[in-house]
């Protein structure tokens, strides 16, 4: 009995060594060990969509591995931003979130998120601006007529934006204010129906992301009134920024950056964050970008968590100020 106990002890003891050797080759795989979800708060084909596919594709090449995107829209990005938060914090989840980030903690309350408790940011990507563009036969063709036009009647001009509280709609708000005008908004659930009817001419202005108008001025439809950046787009190079048009200092623009839970750890942060300023550096990333309007933002994880907190600050002036209400 005591030498069979003794092979029983053996073995028990080899097993156990087996499965800790086991469990110590997981633990030591290197990241990534499998494929990263990339959550976007909208529906594919847009700008944030393209921007988190560009990444992607960069990512999986230096990586090993695929950085799967997976489009989860609604509820203001809200959807998908919790549930980055609720995933398991482990580098295999990630988000590729915009400006309404920011601006969701203000515009819903109660608050849905704390952005700057729940996620961690890993880095910023790039922005693209926002324009104001009108219908071709709009009686306007710069920002200096729009507002002599809307100061001889105040409030007949409306503009379509891809819903309350959108980047496009915050935007023309924080410019109204700098003009001292004032517009109609007519909020739409995305930005490809307000475009429809402004050039349908049910109304004669959208504020929208360069992205979504660029064919629309090519064919002519849409004419580019300002682009709300420090500086020309590639897209739009004849088109006047906002602060040659009279409002220096002034600008807006949809950023982009990737996300993960709060508690990922701080090597895989530093290792996803270091594989991003890589990628931003390639010419395809930068070419792309450049394609959906955009230009690269390299720089630390500091700099983007700072960005989130002066965003979320304007934001919450804006949305009491303005009474700016969520869909």
């Amino acid at each position: 009995m005591f030498i069979q106990f003794m092979k029983f002890t053996r073995r028990l003891a080899l097993g156990t060594v087996v499965a800790l050797c086991a469990l110590s080759m997981a633990w030591a795989q290197p990241y990534p060990a499998k494929p990263v979800r990339v959550y976007v708060g909208y529906a594919a084909g847009g700008a944030v969509d393209a921007v988190a596919r560009t990444i992607g594709q960069a990512l999986a090449s230096t990586m090993g591995q695929p950085f799967v995107v997976e489009n989860k829209p609604g509820a203001g990005t809200n959807i998908a931003v919790k549930a980055t938060i609720d995933a398991a914090p482990d580098g295999y989840t990630l988000m590729l979130t915009a400006n309404a980030l920011a601006a969701n903690m203000a515009l819903y309350q109660p608050a849905p998120f704390d952005a700057e408790r729940d996620l961690v940011p890993v880095a910023l990507i790039g922005r693209v601006p926002v324009v104001i563009a009108a219908n071709a036969s709009a009686p306007y063709a710069s920002i200096k007529e729009l507002i002599a036009a809307a100061k001889a009647k105040p409030g007949s001009i409306s503009f379509a934006s891809p819903g309350n509280g959108s980047t496009p709609h915050m935007a023309v708000e924080l410019f109204k204010r700098a003009a001292g005008i004032s517009l109609l908004h007519i909020p739409y659930r995305g930005g490809s129906p307000a475009i429809t009817d402004v050039i349908g001419g049910q109304l004669p202005l959208v504020a929208v992301n360069a992205l979504e108008v660029q064919p629309h001025v090519k064919s002519g439809r849409l004419k580019v009134l300002a682009v709300l950046s420090p500086n020309r787009t590639a897209i739009f190079p004849d088109a006047p920024t906002i602060a040659e048009s009279g409002f220096p200092g002034f600008e807006a623009s949809v950023w982009y950056g990737l996300v993960a839970p709060a508690a990922t750890p701080k090597p895989i942060v530093a290792q996803l964050h270091a594989e991003v300023q890589k990628a931003l550096q390639t010419k395809e990333v930068r070419e792309r970008m450049t394609q959906v309007g955009g230009e690269v933002i390299p720089g630390s994880a500091d700099m983007f968590a700072k960005l989130i907190h002066s965003e979320r600050v304007r934001y919450e002036k804006l949305v009491r100020e303005a009474n700016i209400k969520p869909d």
